[in-house]
């Protein structure tokens, strides 16, 4: 089952509701673009290559139900369904990525109605086809750095449900799982939204893997202790200097991993690689609402005292200097990240 789907029946998206794991599986569909940036807004949907290709989806809406069905009315409708899904989560690039590629199959000519949709539709799902491709390449340079018998501190959630399918930092997880190495996962609860917690862990479950969730206050401890050989996580956007904005506490785990000799491993596609954006203190972060750190509770009662305030970053920004390796679908980076980066790009670029 895919994170975000087409409904080819009735023309309409399907998203695994992420709030409601690892209680219920449940999968709500949506035919208005409004819908969908609310569902991106309030976490319906995370992870930075699954917003991406939601909110490409979400383009495709405007166009199919745009009223009168007129191909001006349509780039009418596109046009407000990307300011409103630009303005949803700041932070992750992908999603800025996504909705300037669609835009330019927008912005071609077209005869009618239908040619529009069908043009918006297909590009869509080559994006999800496309990023279903690219985590897996992720997942087998990642899966080559992880060693038998490894204990890997994992941040945040960035399996199949971060994604469209596999994901980056937790697929490479479980493509090492897979190739029959065995490994242990310490699952940073990730508070406050508790993302490592419910989502980490139940994805863990499907796939069989050994893990135990710990405290995101925990992860200094075990990694002084010597019971860690690698830290695993994803990123929002990477700077072009390699500095990694990823979900919040993942700058303490890396200083942490980083202190202790630890390798720190980000694991992202090239799409999350922003080259305008010179170094990670220019990385807009987002706040969310206070009541993620206020509303927690333990035996019914609240644990801040009425009256309290808060603060509520989504993400940090890890320096480049703290991180080991960035893996991406072409490779795996190594420092300096610029040279390497851009040898990566070059090759890339040559005919096979």
């Amino acid at each position: 089952m895919r994170t975000v789907d087409w409904d080819s029946a009735n023309a309409q998206v399907k998203l695994i509701d992420q709030r409601r794991l690892p209680g219920s599986l449940v999968v709500l569909s949506f035919s208005r673009y409004q819908d969908l940036v609310e569902a991106i807004r309030n976490m319906t949907v995370r992870g930075a290559p699954a917003i991406g290709v939601t909110a490409a989806f979400g383009v495709v809406l405007a166009a199919w139900y745009a009223t009168p069905p007129t191909l001006e009315e349509a780039r009418r409708e596109i046009k407000k369904a990307m300011e409103l899904l630009r303005a949803s989560r700041p932070t992750a690039v992908n999603l800025f990525w996504a909705l300037d590629r669609i835009h330019q199959v927008a912005e071609a000519p077209y005869e009618n109605m239908d040619a529009l949709r069908r043009a918006l539709l297909a590009e869509a799902q080559r994006m999800a086809e496309e990023d279903v491709a690219t985590n897996r390449q992720m997942a087998m340079h990642g899966a080559a750095l992880i060693e038998d018998g490894d204990t890997i501190i994992h941040h945040c959630n960035t399996g199949a449900l971060a994604a469209v399918d596999w994901g980056t930092a937790l697929g490479c997880i479980r493509m090492a799982h897979e190739q029959g190495k065995r490994i242990h996962v310490l699952v940073d609860e990730t508070r406050p939204r508790l993302q490592g917690a419910r989502l980490t862990a139940w994805e863990l479950e499907q796939y069989g893997i050994s893990y135990e969730i710990i405290c995101d206050s925990a992860a200094g401890a075990f990694l002084r202790g010597g019971k860690v050989q690698k830290v695993f996580f994803g990123a929002d956007r990477v700077a072009a200097n390699g500095d990694v904005a990823n979900k919040i506490g993942t700058y303490m785990l890396s200083l942490a991993a980083h202190a202790n000799g630890v390798p720190v491993i980000a694991v992202m596609p090239l799409s999350t690689i922003d080259l305008q954006t010179p170094h990670g203190g220019m990385i807009p972060i987002e706040e969310r609402d206070p009541a993620e750190v206020l509303n927690l509770q333990i035996n019914g009662e609240p644990v801040a005292p009425k009256g309290a305030r808060a603060r509520n970053p989504a993400f940090d920004v890890t320096p480049h200097t703290l991180i080991s390796a960035w893996v991406t679908e072409r490779g795996v980076i190594t420092p300096p990240f610029d040279v390497h980066f851009q040898a990566i790009l070059e090759a890339g670029s040559k005919p096979n």
